[in-house]
């Protein structure tokens, strides 16, 4: 049996090594599948040392885990000069979330490139996106308790804005059973301040 068309939605993520991108993937296909989804997801580039990039997708009534340019209906970044490397991914009109505060990807690190202006980076969001928000992920992360959890935040504000085809309450259902109860402690608290950050 295949899912509803109304469940067919293609996410793409992606962040810096040690953001937590892969756990949030792995938390959101967790939800979709307690809900009774079908779910695909893979990772695209997965380098293992903190500081490479790492992208990932999750596709809801697709049996494919590829997303092709053009073809994202959600891009999730976790720092915002890899969400502006992935705009190609994001299809005209899709919606945007991404994190406002950086952490220097390799190439910036080595003096390869620098980081370009958040002000620049949500101008071109802007102009591809049909909605787009902005999250000090890191920050809200360390307000709930460990930075580590600002992808959680990220995707608390996802499920907010109903984006999904469960909420906030599955997402959270799905942190308890997986995580251990200090550590998920945490990321309730970050997919609270994620719901309630202000557009």
């Amino acid at each position: 049996m295949s899912a509803p068309q109304q469940t067919r939605l293609r996410i793409f993520m992606t962040g810096v090594g040690g953001q937590g991108t892969l756990t949030a993937t792995t938390l959101l296909a967790r939800a979709a599948l307690t809900s009774g989804l079908n779910v695909t997801s893979g990772e695209i580039h997965g380098m293992a040392q903190r500081g490479g990039v790492v992208e990932s997708t999750l596709l809801l009534g697709y049996k494919s885990p590829k997303i092709g340019p053009g073809e994202a209906d959600i891009l999730l970044g976790f720092e915002p000069l890899e969400t502006l490397r992935a705009l190609p991914y994001l299809k005209p009109g899709g919606l945007v979330l991404s994190s406002t505060e950086f952490l220097a990807p390799l190439s910036v690190a080595c003096g390869r490139e620098e980081n370009p202006d958040i002000e620049a980076i949500k101008a071109k969001v802007g102009a591809c996106a049909g909605q787009a928000r902005f999250l000090p992920c890191r920050s809200l992360g360390l307000q709930a308790g460990a930075v580590q959890s600002g992808n959680i935040a990220l995707l608390g504000a996802l499920c907010a804005l109903g984006a999904l085809p469960f909420g906030n309450d599955v997402l959270a259902d799905t942190v308890r059973a997986t995580m251990k109860p200090k550590v998920a402690e945490v990321n309730l608290r970050a997919l609270e301040l994620g719901a309630a950050f202000p557009a």
